[in-house]
C-alpha cells in the first residue's frame, strides 16, 4: 500500500514538473513571438505565410541539443525551377552547386518539450507544395533540399547541425505552427569569386533577418560605432547621365558573404556584417533598378564588387 502511494506520488511530482516546464517553454516562445515584426520599418513590402506541417526531422546539433525540423509548405512560397534528375546530378558535379536555388521561409527557433519530456527546439521551415511533392517523389531532390536547408539554418543561427537525421514516422511537427513574414522584394546576389568554393547568399531571402529593421536599439549603437570600410564608385559612362554606378568596397577582415547583408533602395546602398565588423549607408544621387542589381565577392583581393543599373532619366 505504502509503494503504491509512493509511486503515485512521484507520478504527480514527475507530472508537476514537466507542466512546469512546459509553461516556461510557452511563455519563452510568447516572448520570441513578441519580436516578430507585424511591418517593416523601411516599408518593405511582405506576405503572410501560414505553414502547413508535413513531415518532421529529428537531429542533434554538434554539442549533442536535440533539433526538431518541421518541414512545411505554403502556397505563397514560390516555386523553384523544375530540373531532371540528370539537370540535377549536373548541378551537383558543378563546381558551385549552391547556384541552383531553392526558395524557402526559415522561422525563429521555439522552445519544445519531446516525448520524454525533456527541453528541445524547433525550426519551422517552409516550401513550395509542388516542391515538396517532387522530394517525396525523389530520393535524390530531397536529400540535396535537406542538406541546403541545414546550411540555411546553419547560416542564419550561427550553429552547427549533424547531417545524420530522422524523418519521424507518425509525427508532422514538434510544436505549434506559427505564421511568418517574408519579404516579397528580392535583395542582390553576392557571389565570391576565387578558385575556391564560392559561397552566395540567395538571390531571395525572405527568412534572413534585415539587420536595419529588426535589431534592438543597443545592435543600432553598434552598428554606428562600426567602422566604414574604403569604397570608391565610378559610372559609367564617365561623362552624362550614367547607365550604370559600380562601387567598389574594401573588406579586409571578411572572410565570407555569409557574414554580409547587402540592401539596395531605390538611391540607397546599405552593407551590415555578421558581428558588426564594418557598416557602410551610402547615398546615391541616381534612382536605381534595384531588381537587376547584383554583386561579387573576390575572396583573394577582399574587395566587394556591386554593380548598380540606373534609370532613365525620362
Amino acid at each position: 500500500m505504502e509503494d503504491s502511494l509512493l509511486d503515485q506520488n512521484n507520478a504527480e511530482n514527475q507530472l508537476s514538473d514537466d507542466l512546469l516546464r512546459k509553461l516556461l517553454l510557452d511563455s519563452a516562445n510568447a516572448a520570441q513571438n513578441k519580436k516578430l515584426p507585424q511591418q517593416t520599418s523601411s516599408g518593405v513590402p511582405y506576405t503572410t505565410i501560414k505553414p502547413i506541417p508535413v513531415m518532421c526531422l529529428k537531429t542533434r546539433t554538434d554539442t549533442g541539443a536535440k533539433i526538431f525540423i518541421n518541414l512545411c509548405e505554403a502556397e505563397n512560397v514560390p516555386e523553384p525551377k523544375d530540373l531532371t534528375d540528370d539537370e540535377l546530378l549536373q548541378v551537383l558535379d558543378s563546381e558551385d552547386p549552391s547556384q541552383f536555388r531553392i526558395p524557402m521561409s526559415i522561422g525563429e527557433p521555439h522552445a519544445e518539450i519531446d516525448k520524454s519530456g525533456a527541453g528541445c527546439t524547433a525550426y519551422d521551415v517552409v516550401v513550395n507544395p509542388k516542391f515538396m511533392e517532387k522530394m517525396k517523389r525523389n530520393e535524390l531532390f530531397k536529400t540535396f533540399f535537406l542538406t541546403i536547408m541545414c546550411e540555411g539554418i546553419e547560416s542564419k543561427y550561427d550553429i552547427l547541425l549533424k547531417r545524420d537525421w530522422v524523418v519521424l514516422k507518425n509525427r508532422k511537427c514538434v510544436g505549434k505552427m506559427s505564421e511568418q513574414h517574408i519579404r516579397t522584394k528580392s535583395k542582390p546576389l553576392i557571389m565570391d569569386v576565387d578558385t575556391g568554393m564560392p559561397d552566395q547568399l540567395p538571390v531571395e531571402q525572405p527568412e534572413k533577418r534585415n539587420l536595419i529593421e529588426e535589431v534592438q536599439q543597443h545592435e543600432e549603437d553598434l552598428k554606428k560605432r562600426a567602422p566604414e570600410p574604403k569604397f570608391t564608385i565610378i559610372q559609367e559612362p564617365a561623362e552624362g547621365h550614367p547607365d550604370f554606378l559600380v562601387a567598389e568596397i574594401h573588406l579586409p577582415n571578411i572572410k565570407t558573404t555569409q557574414s554580409l547583408t547587402l540592401d539596395i533602395g531605390e538611391d540607397h546602398l546599405v552593407l551590415t556584417t555578421r558581428s558588426h565588423v564594418y557598416h557602410l549607408d551610402i547615398f546615391l544621387p541616381f534612382n536605381l533598378v534595384t531588381d537587376e542589381c547584383g554583386a561579387q565577392f573576390d575572396r583573394a583581393s577582399k574587395i566587394l564588387t556591386v554593380t548598380m543599373p540606373v534609370q532613365d532619366e525620362s
